[in-house]
Parts: structure tokens; sequence; C-alpha cells
């Protein structure tokens, strides 16, 4: 079964677990507003993607945030503000066995699970 990582009421969440359902795979979603995150998954998630691709700065979240975070995010910070804002992570993840996509595009989505 894959996890998906996001909060459930993100629209690209919604569209991503549409898809997973419409193609029949086994899937659960780890809604990390309700469920938090584990700084052990995050630091493999940096670790796969990069601080800087972890950042939604598209986000309600990231428009809110203190100019003087925004200015000196790097990888040393962005963990720990990631960890205390999360709903500022780019959504959906997956990240497991032989699985890591990150936001939600169908040719990706078709390429990993078909």
């Amino acid at each position: 079964m894959i996890t998906v990582y996001g909060i459930k009421n993100c629209d690209t969440v919604k569209k991503a677990l549409k898809w997973l359902v419409d193609n029949n795979v086994s899937h659960q979603l780890h809604d990390y507003r309700v469920a938090g995150l584990d700084k052990n998954w995050l630091i493999q998630a940096e670790q796969q993607f990069g601080w800087d691709n972890l950042v939604n700065k598209r986000s309600t979240t990231w428009r809110n945030l203190d100019e003087s975070i925004k200015e000196t995010l790097s990888k040393q910070t962005a963990l720990d503000v990631l960890l205390a804002q999360p709903t500022l992570i780019k959504r959906p993840i997956i990240l497991q066995q032989d699985k890591a996509l990150i936001g939600f595009n169908v040719k990706e989505y078709e390429a990993c699970f078909k």
C-alpha cells in the first residue's frame, strides 16, 4: 500500500488521490496537518527532493511567513521551519520503496504506477 503525504483539503492532493482510485492503486493518506510529521521522514524527503523543492512558495503559508524567515531560509533552517509549518510543504509526496514523487503530474504517476 502506498502512503500519500499531504493535506486532505488540498486540491492537488485530491487530484492525486482520485487518480490513484481511478487506477486501482491501493493507498492511504497521511494528513500531516492532523497526524503530524516525523522528523526522520522529513530528512529522508529532503535528501530525495532537496529542501528548496519541499518548500511550496505558492502557498498561503509562504505568503504569510515572516519576511526574515523567507530571506534567511537555507538547508540548515528549512527542516525546522517545515516541521513547525507543515502546510508549507509541497504536496502530495509519495516516498517509499522505489517510488519518490512530489506534487501531482499525471505522466509521472502513470510512469510510476503502470
